[in-house]
């Protein structure tokens, strides 16, 4: 079976019934689960962290027998770093964050597509990355 590397702004939409895009990403969500595993990486699980005090409390909105856990790929790591100096040689800036190019790379490298509402850093530094988003 396939899987589906889920970014955390799906998660946090979901986790936070936002207005905009709860929607989406419940029915995003929904369908790759019917045709695929749905995977998060340490990456993943500290950024949707934030939105509780208790580690229980995120075990039990992420549970494993829903969303596995994968460890990053050391190759990803450096596909991630390769990824994040072309953006700063294109004129990034600091603020652009590390961990996308993280998540992008280990969805690139272990094969998976990636569920995320920011599509276009994954489309510009990893073009071969299949995504299922909302543009």
């Amino acid at each position: 079976m396939t899987a589906v590397l889920v970014d955390s702004n799906v998660l946090l939409d979901l986790m936070t019934e936002d207005k905009d895009w709860f929607a989406w990403s419940a029915a995003a969500v929904t369908n790759a689960a019917d045709s695929a595993r749905l995977v998060i990486n340490a990456i993943v699980y500290a950024e949707v962290s934030v939105r509780y005090s208790r580690i229980e409390d995120l075990e039990e909105a992420l549970p494993k027998a829903m969303i596995e856990r994968e460890a990053v790929p050391y190759e990803a790591a450096f596909l991630a770093g390769k990824a994040f100096l072309a953006h700063r040689r294109r004129g990034g800036t600091a603020r652009s964050p590390l961990p996308d190019f993280l998540i992008g790379a280990h969805a690139a490298i272990a094969g998976y597509r990636l569920l995320t509402r920011d599509a276009t850093r994954y489309r510009t530094y990893f073009p071969g990355l299949r995504l299922i988003s909302p543009t």
